[in-house]
């Protein structure tokens, strides 16, 4: 069976990419493999997001923020997938080897908000990503037709939106 490798985008890597990235690795095990990177990463991930990745039981050992740099050379991974989660990096996306197909996924970015509503922001942010990436881990990835299956993936916010609305 084959993995398929998914690398989240954002400016800073910090957050919502370091969320996606272990959301999937958790979600996705024996079917995808994800990765995140930053335009400009911040160096390090956000402590609320660290936070609550352990609080929810994630593996965090490997998680760090890194440019994207790291995934346009030679000794990059084959991406399969590239889904941006912030419109910054939509607008500035590098090309990467090998034709990935993408999709947008915008997420408001939890570090711009200080204070006592952070935590919030950063929960809001998971909730988001985690029904997301949970509609896209059902996707028949493997049967389908390219052009099915690019347009389902990136129809995923707004079916994501859908079912939070009915809840």
């Amino acid at each position: 069976m084959k993995v398929y490798n998914v690398l989240f985008l954002c400016t800073g890597n910090s957050a919502r990419s370091i969320l996606a990235e272990a959301i999937l690795d958790d979600e996705g095990q024996g079917q995808f493999r994800a990765f995140s990177a930053g335009s400009r990463p911040r160096g390090e991930v956000h402590p609320a997001a660290m936070q609550l990745l352990k609080e929810f039981g994630y593996a965090t050992h490997d998680l760090r923020s890194k440019s994207w740099d790291e995934f346009t050379g030679k000794d990059a991974p084959a991406l399969d997938f590239i889904v941006t989660v912030c419109d910054r990096a939509a607008a500035s996306c590098p090309v990467f080897p090998g034709q990935p197909m993408t999709a947008h996924w915008p997420v408001d970015d939890p570090v711009l908000v200080q204070g006592d509503g952070q935590r919030d922001a950063v929960r809001q942010a998971y909730s988001a990503l985690q029904r997301r990436i949970e509609l896209f881990v059902s996707l028949p990835v493997g049967s389908i037709d390219q052009l099915s299956l690019k347009s389902r993936l990136r129809s995923v916010p707004a079916a994501a939106a859908l079912d939070q609305r009915a809840a």
